[in-house]
């Protein structure tokens, strides 16, 4: 009788090989770490594996009324006080010392809390039936004002950048964690077989301070991660083939690795195999569909002026336009960085160059959206980090501290009720006295445009239940919800 024991083929029972300890013994250490690993991965409602299409379209907690998300995210800042949210106290108090009520036991990021108030820099005026009070700076906003709801009573936890950003975008101010647009594409997936879930342009004068963590996966699979897009020629880089290699000989490639990988995955069950095995498929299919989709000549000649879009010359307003153009063809989340609002000084003229690279873009993307029939289901968000300080930063009157317990956002579409203001803060601007609206409130208030129950929607990760927004209090702010 042969002696088909694996072990008895072994010098010593030291010379036995961990691989194929963990490969082979289904009882064993492999069975558990591949079903902690599987555990791990699921959420409550979709349970899934590897093995799947990690991607495949799926169904939220209950019916959504947003099925896609542009984020225009305004990196630096936008002084609230300048744009969105007039306070007539502080033309008043400008050149004066603050209340010492005001700033007791407040502390600034840079400068002494007790200096002068800074009186508006721009005019407001009131629009639309809604009677929103906007800037001078936000001709074109104010055109759309009807369809906007304004948030002026935002807070957050930190008053540097890149924390703020981070809180901003994946709920905590730690590196690590999944970004919103990674958890909204892990939750519904993506309609698009040829184009990613998730996608990020930038512009502005540099990179957002928090850096890829803001479109990261954290401990998702990285098959949810935001992909950068650029402009120019090569939307995405390392996309084309080099030189020597064809379609054929490319696909022929492909399908080697994708059998050897299939193998790998079907051994171990690591979802970054899988992951490996999407992208590689995604990037050869892409390089038909990503040149295609980022070629503004396609779009008519009045389209491009409404936006402001010039074809071949980067800009928010040509990023705006590809938003669009993404969301039609069922890209899940699409955000556009424009890292520019940091006044710390050249207040006025840094406000003003800002608002003419943003403001009509965004306002032609509601109204394109809208003619299009696609602003009912696409949310769109627009806002910065944080506030900033009614106190004067600079030797020159012309330049304000971040702050952050008081910055105004506006949204539109995906559910939201249009011509609505919410929230209030003091007459200086200074701290939220009405209907607060924490960022964990607005990533549960997302959450549930798209159809998700924020405390549902989590993932098993060293133990606990992780989710978009954590274990603190937050809520749906249901006065925005249509």
């Amino acid at each position: 009788m042969s002696d088909h024991n694996p072990f008895s083929q072994l010098a010593a029972p030291g010379d036995i090989a961990r691989r194929w300890f963990l490969q082979q013994c289904g009882v064993g250490l492999g069975a558990v770490a591949l079903g902690n690993l599987l555990a791990e991965h699921a959420t409550g409602d979709v349970p899934r594996s590897a093995g799947t299409n990690s991607l495949a379209p799926r169904h939220p907690h209950y019916p959504a009324k947003a099925k896609n998300v542009i984020y225009l995210f305004m990196g630096g800042g936008p002084s609230h006080l300048e744009l969105l949210d007039f306070k007539p106290q502080l033309a008043r108090f400008d050149g004066k010392l603050p209340p010492a009520e005001l700033i007791q036991n407040y502390r600034a990021a840079f400068i002494n809390p007790n200096s002068k108030i800074l009186g508006p820099r721009f005019k407001f005026a009131r629009h639309g039936q809604c009677g929103a009070e906007l800037s001078e700076l936000l001709p074109h906003l104010a055109g759309v004002a009807d369809d906007i709801t304004i948030v002026k009573s935002m807070v957050t936890d930190a008053f540097n950048h890149a924390p703020a950003q981070i809180l901003m975008h994946t709920g905590r101010q730690q590196f690590g964690r999944p970004s919103i647009g990674a958890w909204i594409t892990y939750g519904l997936g993506n309609e698009s077989s040829n184009l990613p879930a998730f996608v990020v342009f930038s512009s502005g004068k540099k990179g957002p301070s928090g850096g890829n963590s803001n479109w990261g996966s954290g401990f998702l699979p990285s098959v949810y991660q935001g992909v950068q897009f650029r402009g120019g020629k090569e939307p995405v880089l390392y996309l084309s083939n080099p030189p020597g290699v064809d379609q054929e000989l490319q696909r022929d490639s492909l399908d080697v690795l994708g059998r050897l990988n299939q193998r790998r995955l079907d051994i171990v069950g690591d979802p970054e195999i899988a992951t490996r095995i999407s992208s590689y498929e995604m990037a050869f299919r892409m390089q038909t569909s990503a040149p295609e989709v980022m070629d503004l000549h396609r779009e008519p000649k009045h389209i491009l002026q409404m936006y402001g879009a010039e074809p071949g010359k980067p800009s928010f307003a040509n990023n705006c336009l590809l938003a669009r153009r993404l969301v039609e063809r069922g890209v899940r989340f699409v955000e556009l960085f424009h890292e520019a609002w940091d006044q710390h000084g050249g207040l006025v003229s840094g406000l003003t160059e800002n608002c003419r690279a943003t403001d009509q873009a965004s306002a032609a993307l509601i109204r394109d959206l809208k003619q299009r029939g696609l602003l009912d289901e696409t949310l769109i968000l627009w806002g910065g980090e944080f506030g900033r300080t009614p106190m004067v930063q600079g030797g020159g009157r012309d330049g304000r501290d971040h702050h952050p317990n008081a910055f105004t956002m506006w949204m539109a579409g995906g559910g939201i009720k249009p011509g609505v203001t919410l929230g209030k803060t003091d007459d200086f601007g200074f701290n939220t006295i009405e209907d607060a609206v924490h960022v964990r409130d607005l990533h549960a208030t997302v959450l549930h445009l798209l159809g998700f129950d924020h405390h549902r929607l989590s993932v098993k990760f060293q133990g606990l239940d992780q989710r978009l927004t954590g274990v603190l209090p937050a809520r749906v702010v249901q006065e925005i919800v249509a």
